[in-house]
């Protein structure tokens, strides 16, 4: 049985045609014009029109970064979508297509994916933590997908590491997510870059290039081995593994963590430090059940996968 996934992202929304075996049959990718939600629903619409044409879809499982209601009718407040604010998001995409439609958070679509077909299949309990523009948080605790009294759990880049440290954009300091996301690490390599420091030449030299340090420029001084570039990725990777050593692992004790979003594609760049560290943090070393980390088997299309899937097992 076949059902559409829809990832809704600040400047551009996917979908997908995905079967019960968790493979993309048909996938399209539109802008989302996230300053009108009646612009946003028409496109919505668009998408699952198109997707569901000559297929019979069962249902709609849609992922979006936000706070919603825990029955997963009302998206309460969307950071990079402007207009959804406690908007009654799943009556009116119904009401558009004449189609059941499952809400979820991003990073729990993307974690339930792994979860049913990527990284963490056959696991009983899992974490994934999705390092991108932010930090992301999934919980599957024996076979279930964790979303907490209201609906909004997993928020794991919102864990305190540093109390009193730098500002995050939750509004709070020392969160994981101010050091351990993408745009922590950015922010950091254009610091160095404008410092006098002599490990930042390399950088200083692409930043004077272009005006202003890109993600890619970074991502490929990594790859590269620039000095100054690697001692930045291990940096965010071995504070990422004292938050999962010191704050996920004690709390939920998973058999494996997963990690995912677009930082991931570093590889063992980001992963060899994430596990040296959490070997260091890791309370009651040498008597405890070896826990694993691993990289995420799937990249962008693990949200609209978990989406899919879990859609078709709220319906069917």
């Amino acid at each position: 049985m076949h059902a559409i996934g829809i990832d809704i992202g600040g400047t551009k929304m996917a979908g997908a045609l995905v079967d019960d075996a968790g493979n993309i049959l048909n996938e399209l990718k539109i802008p989302s014009p996230t300053d009108d939600s009646d612009q946003m629903i028409e496109a919505i619409g668009s998408l699952i029109s198109n997707l569901s044409e000559g297929n019979q879809a069962v249902a709609v499982g849609v992922a979006a970064a936000g706070f919603m209601s825990a029955d997963r009718e009302m998206m309460y407040h969307s950071p990079n979508i402007a207009a959804w604010r406690n908007e009654p998001l799943k009556k009116r995409i119904e009401t558009k297509t004449k189609l059941p439609v499952l809400l979820e958070n991003d990073a729990n679509a993307a974690g339930w994916a792994e979860f049913r077909f990527g990284a963490g299949a056959g696991s009983k309990s899992m974490i994934m933590l999705t390092i991108g523009t932010g930090v992301g948080g999934a919980i599957i605790s024996d076979g279930v997908l964790l979303k907490g009294g209201f609906g909004i759990g997993a928020e794991l880049g919102h864990a305190v590491l540093f109390p009193g440290g730098k500002d995050c954009g939750c509004g709070q300091r020392g969160c994981v997510e101010s050091y351990c996301s993408g745009t922590a690490l950015l922010k950091a390599a254009r610091e160095l870059a404008a410092s006098s420091d002599p490990k930042a030449a390399r950088l200083r030299k692409l930043m004077l290039e272009t005006g202003e340090l890109t993600g890619e420029q970074l991502y490929q001084a990594i790859l590269e081995d620039d000095q100054g570039a690697n001692e930045l990725i291990t940096e965010l990777g071995q504070n990422l593994g004292t938050a999962i050593a010191s704050i996920f692992v004690p709390v939920l004790d998973p058999e494996l963590v997963v990690i995912g979003g677009g930082v991931s594609a570093l590889g063992e760049k980001l992963l060899s430090p994430i596990r040296s560290s959490f070997e260091k943090s890791i309370p009651a070393k040498g008597f405890r059940p070896e826990l694993k980390i691993v990289k995420a088997k799937f990249m962008n299309q693990a949200g609209l996968i978990g989406a899919a899937d879990l859609a078709r097992h709220s319906f069917v």
